[in-house]
């Protein structure tokens, strides 16, 4: 195929795509976005995973184009085959904006309830947190149990993504990144990988998220883990700057979404 003829296709490809998103949507990305790119990305987004002018609101909101595949993590030298490790890369952001955690619950001293306090609010809200993360993901459950030689482990949150083939699991940590977080993360993928792993699946993969990290720091601790995982962090909308806050969603638009 010449070059002239893949500038034809994608040409028609970005006209097909341009064809099938909302009049509304594309008037948020015009006025949310600053290059060309960036809105190529949304479009394409809005065609291939059907979102709404909510859905769209809530990405450009987490400036989805610059955040997704930023996320420390070992996929590349883990994951054997080299475009489902892109595919992994490309799944996860650095940081999640959780607006529906309600922070005054939330107390650093008591960081096994704080834990348990996330945990429930996004369970809670656990449409959202999967728009969040992305359409590709289902909900399985939270403390996950699996038992290993009389032994019982819980994973905070389990999910099964289908563009990876691959059961994801989330672990929530109140504050700052610490490498024993990873030793926790790997064994509940080893027993999720021996027990509960269909044949026809990817290996799992693990998240860690958590309220501080030093992207330098988490890429150096996680190299050498042979398991898939990555670190990601979260906020809510009362630590966002003020002028952030101004261009959030309507809470009765929010609502419309659940």
């Amino acid at each position: 195929m010449t070059i002239l003829q893949i500038a034809r296709r994608r040409r028609a490809i970005y006209k097909t795509q341009f064809l099938k998103v909302s009049f509304s949507n594309h008037i948020e990305i015009i006025e949310k976005t600053t290059t060309l790119t960036q809105r190529l990305f949304y479009i394409h987004e809005c065609a291939v995973n059907f979102w709404n002018k909510y859905t769209l609101r809530d990405c450009l909101k987490a400036d989805l184009y610059n955040k997704r595949g930023s996320m420390p993590s070992n996929f590349a030298q883990t994951i054997p085959d080299k475009m489902q490790a892109l595919k992994a890369i490309i799944a996860f952001k650095d940081e999640y904006l959780l607006d529906y955690i309600n922070v005054e619950q939330l107390d650093e001293r008591e960081k096994d309830l704080d834990e348990r306090v996330l945990e429930q609010g996004i369970v809670a809200n656990i449409k959202k947190f999967i728009m969040t993360f992305g359409s590709d993901f289902s909900f399985i459950g939270n403390q996950y149990r699996i038992e290993v030689a009389g032994e019982e482990l819980f994973i905070d949150l389990l999910f099964f993504n289908r563009e990876l083939n691959a059961l994801v699991a989330i672990e929530l940590k109140s504050g700052k990144f610490r490498p024993s977080y990873l030793g926790q993360l790997n064994t509940y993928l080893q027993a999720l990988d021996e027990y509960v792993r269909k044949p026809h699946e990817s290996p799992p993969i693990g998240i860690i998220l958590c309220k501080e990290m030093n992207h330098t720091f988490v890429q150096f601790a996680v190299r050498d883990y042979t398991k898939p995982m990555g670190v990601a962090t979260y906020r809510t909308t009362e630590e966002m700057p003020e002028n952030w806050r101004k261009v959030l969603p309507d809470i009765n638009e929010l609502e419309k979404l659940l």
